[in-house]
Formats: C-alpha cells, structure tokens, sequence
C-alpha cells in the first residue's frame, strides 16, 4: 500500500477518531485545546490506492527557549496500523514533515502493548521476597509483534533511554492497570474484585455513601479535594483553569468525552475523580480525596459506580492509568498497584516513548536543560 501523509482539519480527524473502536484521548482533536501551551497540527496518512484515510496523528510542538525549533510530540500516538508490514512507510514521510515544520526531535508513544499480568500473578508476585518489580514476574500473555514494532523503530533510528523512557523519560506512564470488559457480565467483574474491595463496596452502601455525577460548576470542589490530595501525596496540583479547559474542550468536542464523579457521605464530598470516554476505551483519568471520612470507603464506592457507568457505555475496557513497576512495599508508588489490583483486571506494559533526534546537537541540549528541571 502506497500511503500520502498531509495536515488535516480538525474536522476529518475527529471523524476518523470516531470511526474507530477506541484511540487514546491525547489523540482526540480537541486534546490540542486542552495543552494550550503547545502550538498543534492535525496528520492524516491516505491510501493512494482508495484515497481514503487510513491514520491520524495530533501532533504538538513546543518551542525551545530562545530559538525558532520545536520539539513535536505524538502522546499516545500517532493512530495508525502499527503491525503494518512497511512500518518504514507510515513514519518516514512523517519525519520529514516535522521537520520542515521546524522540528529538531519527534517523541511519540506508540500504543501498542507487549505485555499483560494477570492480578493472581502479580499478587503471587508481591508476596515472593525475590520479586522487585513487574517485569521480573512471567507475564500471563504476551504481543509477539510488539516486539517486531521495537525492533523495526530502532532499525529506523528510532531510540529509547536504558529504563524504557527515552530522552528525559517517559511522559506518559508505561504501565497502566486496566479491567477488561467486553465478553464479561457485571457479575463476573464485581467476583474478581479481592474480598477486601468487596468488602469495602458493601461497607460504603451500608453507610450510605452516595456517588454522583458533577458539571462545569463543580470543578471548584474538584479542585478542593484535588489540592488535598496533593499536599498529602507531595506532589504539584495543576491549577483550576486546566481542568476547566479540559472540561470545556473535550466536552464541545463530544458531550460525553469527560465526566466528573463525586462520592458523598451526609451530604459532604469526600472523594472525586474525572472519567474520560474515547469508543470503546475508559479511563480514570484523576482522582482525588479529603483526609476525612475514610473509614466509609467513598473511594472504592466511586470506582465501582464509574466502572458500572462504563460498562452501561458499551466500553470494553476501564483503564485505572498509570502504576510504577515497583512491587517493593517501601516504594511510595507501591499502594497505588495495590490499590488497583484489588480490581482484578490485569497489568498492561505499552511499548513506552520513542525519541527521533532530527538534529542531535538540540536534542542533546534538550535533554541536559530536561534533566536539570
């Protein structure tokens, strides 16, 4: 197949989205708007054959201090058939349109999975003294052709850092933790759930902890609990106007792309989360809680009523995000993973991020300015 690759309106990007199963929602149209501090562009590659659209990417640059080069990003993208035989054909003309663009370096993130754990796995992995991380346990199920797709990338000149995170590290998180639902009823779904988060459900009930839906309006009390969150968590909230962009943007693109969730005990707030639906793919994108009424398990409540709402969506998949590979209890990501595995679900390692130094003397600046940060 012999592909053209050219900038494409926002228009026919959005269509080509929506007339796929799922794409990651840094790859919507409207993801642009949400990063505003980056000037953005809309690709689509076209089969010379048909003349038809055959893949999209959102690209964003970012200029470097003081000169006219841009870093140009794909985040979770681009959106293209990644086991394609003539990968070479798909990237190649890309490069050479960022760089005519002005670009110095391209990062992207293919989304292609290699690897998946199952949650008995990684529970028998925790509990072996031996285990320190992820990767050292047997994956319950394996992408051979992912490892085909890293090996034609580095062939190209494509590169990745020692710990799978290129240049100054992957952006976004490598490994994610996620449930899967096609082909499952609620039933089953809620019986993979550990006791304790069984538990902790039926305790919420019983306490009547209720989970509702928020709007535009209720991002100040997001925000609220969010800005608890991170002074309990040490880390640097994004500040309000963010999550109202987001909201503003996401939700003009399509009226069901963010959701906000609150779970309330006496009529008090007291955790909140934000849910993002691209097709059949949905994440819990950021969560947040007070530091009071958690004895009621407003979190575990919540979770359960989004995981419900997106199984009534037709999703076939709710993505909980990122979790560290470290499975060393004195890690401080390490309750995150243990948090999420009470799900059930399963452990999914991404490919990671992919650097192409298109001028290697800016890209090495680049990355030592990145790592004084």
């Amino acid at each position: 197949m012999s592909l053209t690759l050219r900038t494409i309106s926002r228009e026919q990007h959005l269509a080509y989205i929506q007339s796929l199963p799922s794409a990651s929602h840094m790859q919507v149209p409207a993801w642009a708007d949400v990063k505003a501090e980056w000037r953005s562009e809309n690709l689509g590659w076209f089969d010379d054959r048909t003349g038809e659209m055959v893949g999209a990417g959102l690209v964003l640059y970012r200029q470097l201090p003081k000169i006219k080069r841009y870093l140009a990003y794909l985040p979770e993208g681009p959106v293209i058939n990644w086991f394609a035989p003539n990968l070479q054909e798909w990237l190649e003309p890309m490069l050479a349109h960022l760089k005519q663009q002005g670009a110095f370096s391209v990062k992207m993130g293919p989304p292609v999975i290699i690897r998946r754990w199952e949650a008995p796995s990684i529970k028998a992995g925790i509990q072996n003294p031996d285990v320190k991380r992820l990767r050292d346990i047997e994956a319950d199920h394996i992408e051979p052709r992912a490892f085909e797709v890293a090996d034609k990338l580095r062939r190209m000149g494509w590169q990745q850092g020692e710990d799978g995170g290129a240049g100054f590290g992957d952006v976004q998180p490598r490994y994610v933790y996620q449930v899967p639902l096609a082909n499952r009823s609620l039933e089953e779904v809620h019986k993979n759930f550990n006791q304790l988060w069984r538990r902790n459900i039926k305790k919420a009930e019983k306490a009547g902890v209720e989970v509702v839906q928020g709007g535009y309006h209720d991002l100040e009390e997001w925000q609220r609990l969010y800005e608890i969150t991170a002074v309990r968590d040490h880390f640097r909230p994004r500040p309000l106007s963010y999550f109202q962009r987001m909201w503003t943007a996401l939700n003009t693109e399509d009226p069901n792309r963010m959701r906000l969730y609150f779970a309330r005990h006496n009529g008090v707030n007291l955790s909140a989360a934000t849910m993002l639906i691209v097709g059949g793919h949905v994440w819990y994108s950021y969560g947040a809680s007070d530091n009071i009424g958690r004895e009621v398990r407003p979190s575990n409540a919540m979770q359960w009523r989004m995981l419900r709402d997106a199984y009534a969506l037709g999703a076939t998949v709710y993505d909980l995000r990122g979790i560290s590979d470290s499975l060393d209890e004195t890690d401080h990501l390490f309750g995150l993973i243990q948090f999420k595995v009470g799900t059930g679900g399963q452990a999914a390692e991404y490919l990671g991020e992919w650097d192409f130094p298109l001028n290697k003397l800016l890209h090495k600046a680049l990355d030592i300015y990145m790592s004084r940060r």
